[in-house]
């Protein structure tokens, strides 16, 4: 899975926050869903324009993020 072909970030959208490619649904409120328990089929119900890649694209996202490596000064 490579989730950029799923999200991307623009200025012009929701001032640059990351979002599913071709709609305004931030990636945060996915994985906010995710987090509270909301199963991926319940998600693609509320959001008709995403589809199941896109979903598994946060998580992806999500697990790129948390593999952040700080280096300290």
């Amino acid at each position: 899975m490579n989730w950029r072909e799923h999200i991307v970030s623009d200025p012009q959208i929701l001032r640059g926050k990351p979002c599913i490619k071709g709609t305004r649904v931030p990636v945060a409120l996915i994985l906010g869903y995710l987090a509270a328990g909301r199963l991926p089929p319940a998600i693609l119900r509320e959001f008709p324009d995403l589809k199941v890649g896109d979903v598994a694209a946060c998580l992806d996202y999500a697990r790129d993020l948390a593999e952040f490596a700080a280096v300290a000064a």
